[in-house]
C-alpha cells in the first residue's frame, strides 16, 4: 500500500456503550500513522456513507473532542442496518464503492460491527482480487450479543453485562421488599435473539452475599411453559418472591419466539420484542402472583455511565490494533480478545480471518447453563465476572454525564452521479 493513502471508517448495526471507544481508537492511532494513513473520513450512517459518497472529515475535529468519543455511548458518526449482496448479485454497489474509494483515494477500509457487518468486511476485502482495486479491509469488532466466533469477547456486551447484572440486583431488592403484600415476580427482558449471553449476565445479580432467586430464559434452552411455572412457584414460595430475567430470543419447541411480531427488520431477522409481558401474563394467568415487568431495550446498550472498565479498554485497543494490521499489510482479518487467564483476568490481542468470522454465531456452551435450563453455572461466572469489572465514568456537568458531539463536516463531493440504494 503507498504511503498517503486515505482511510474510511464506518460504524454498523446496533450501537453500543463503546463502539465510540473502538473509532476513538481508530482514528487517535491514525493519527500516529500520518506518514501512512493521511486521513479517516468517516461514513454517514455506516456503509451508506461510502455508496452515498457521504463522507465525514474526522481531521476537521480537535484532539480533545476525539479523545472525548472514548467515554461517549451510541454512534458519532451514525449507523445502519444495511448488508452488501454479493458481487454476482449487485455488481453495481462494488463498482459504486471503487468510484467513490478511488475518487477519494481511500486504501483502508475499517468497519465497526457484528456479524453482518464482518460479512460486508470481508466482501469489501475480496475488491483486491475479484475487481483488481487495492484495498485493505479490517473488520472492528462490536456486538452486545456476544455472538462472534473467535474473539473471547465483543466490545459492548461487557458493558451491557454489567447494566443487567446491576438492575436485575437493584429490581430484585425492590420486589424483595414489597413481596408481603404487593408484587411478587418482576420480569426483565433482555437482548439477544439466538445467543443467551446477556441473559446470562442477569446470573450474576444473584451471589453468596445477594441469594436472588433469578430464572433465565435462554434462546438455546427450548421454552418448557410448566417446568417454568413449577421453578417460578418454587422460588416464590420458598423466598417470597422471584425476578425472572427472558432474552428477547426465548422460543417454543417449535422455533417460534416468545416475542415474535410477525415482522422482519432489514436483514431478514424476525423482529422481536415482547417476552416480557408475554411471560409475566403467562404467570398471572397460571399463579396468580402480582407482577412487574420491564423492557431493557436500548437503555443496556446506551447505558455510558455504568460500562465496564474492562470493555472500555478493549473497545479502545481493538480500534487501535485495526489501524496498526492494516499498516503492517493485513487485509480480510478482525483483530480479537484472546483470554489468557480468568483470575487474574489477563487478555492479549490476537487476529481472526474473516472467512471464519462472517455469518457465524456463537452460542452459550451447554456447560454455562444448569442443568434445569433456568440458571448460570460457575463456569459460566468465571468467564462473564471479569468482563464487567472496573469503572470508567465519564464526566459529569450539572448532575449529568458530559458527552461529545461531533461537528461531522462533510468531505467535499467529488462524483457529480447520485447512487440509488
Amino acid at each position: 500500500m503507498s504511503a498517503g493513502k486515505n482511510a474510511f471508517y464506518a460504524q454498523s448495526g446496533g450501537v453500543t456503550a463503546v463502539i465510540n471507544a473502538s473509532a476513538c481508537g481508530v482514528i487517535e492511532t491514525a493519527r500516529i500513522h500520518k506518514d501512512k494513513i493521511a486521513n479517516v473520513y468517516a461514513g454517514r450512517n455506516g456503509i451508506i456513507g461510502a455508496l452515498t459518497e457521504d463522507l465525514i472529515d474526522t481531521g476537521q475535529e480537535s484532539d480533545s473532542d476525539i479523545a472525548a468519543l472514548r467515554h461517549t455511548p451510541s454512534g458519532a458518526f451514525g449507523s445502519c442496518r444495511y448488508k452488501l449482496k454479493g458481487l454476482e448479485e449487485n455488481r453495481e454497489q462494488y463498482e459504486r464503492l471503487i468510484e467513490v474509494f478511488k475518487a477519494h483515494n481511500i486504501g483502508y477500509f475499517f468497519y465497526n460491527g457484528g456479524g453482518d457487518s464482518a460479512d460486508t468486511c470481508h466482501k469489501v476485502s475480496q475488491l483486491s482480487e475479484k475487481m483488481g482495486f487495492p484495498i485493505q479491509a479490517i473488520h472492528v469488532p462490536k456486538t452486545v450479543d456476544n455472538d462472534l466466533p473467535i474473539t473471547d469477547v465483543c466490545p459492548g456486551f461487557g458493558s451491557v453485562a454489567k447494566y443487567i447484572a446491576t438492575s436485575t440486583r437493584e429490581a430484585s431488592f425492590d420486589v424483595c421488599s414489597m413481596a408481603k403484600t404487593s408484587t411478587k415476580v418482576f420480569v426483565i427482558e433482555v437482548m439477544g435473539r439466538h445467543a443467551g449471553w446477556i441473559a446470562a449476565a442477569g446470573g450474576l445479580a444473584a451471589d453468596k452475599h445477594n441469594p436472588i432467586p433469578i430464572v433465565i430464559l435462554f434462546p438455546e434452552v427450548e421454552f418448557d411453559q410448566q417446568a417454568f411455572l413449577n421453578k417460578v412457584k418454587q422460588n416464590v414460595e420458598q423466598y417470597g418472591y422471584c425476578s425472572i430475567v427472558v432474552s428477547e430470543g426465548a422460543h417454543w419447541p417449535d422455533g417460534k419466539f416468545l416475542a415474535e411480531q410477525g415482522t422482519r427488520d432489514a436483514f431478514g431477522h424476525a423482529q422481536l420484542g415482547g417476552a416480557a409481558p408475554v411471560v409475566a401474563n403467562m404467570v398471572k394467568d397460571a399463579l396468580g402472583y402480582k407482577y412487574h415487568w420491564a423492557v431493557a431495550d436500548y437503555l443496556q446498550r446506551a447505558a455510558r455511565h455504568i460500562a465496564s472498565k474492562t470493555d472500555v479498554d478493549q473497545a479502545y485497543a481493538l480500534g487501535k490494533a485495526a489501524v496498526e494490521m492494516a499498516i503492517n499489510g493485513d487485509n480480510a482479518v478482525m483483530p480479537a480478545i484472546v483470554r489468557k487467564s480468568d483470575e487474574p483476568y489477563v487478555w492479549e490481542i490476537g487476529k481472526a480471518k474473516l472467512e471464519d468470522v462472517a455469518n457465524v454465531e456463537k452460542m452459550m456452551p451447554k456447560e454455562f447453563i444448569t442443568e434445569d435450563g433456568f440458571g448460570i453455572t460457575d463456569a459460566c461466572r468465571r468467564y462473564l465476572t471479569p468482563l464487567i469489572v472496573g469503572e470508567d465514568y465519564p464526566p459529569y456537568e450539572n448532575g449529568l454525564p458530559k458527552y461529545v458531539t461531533l461537528k461531522n463536516k462533510p468531505v467535499e463531493k467529488i462524483l457529480n452521479t447520485d447512487f440509488q440504494l
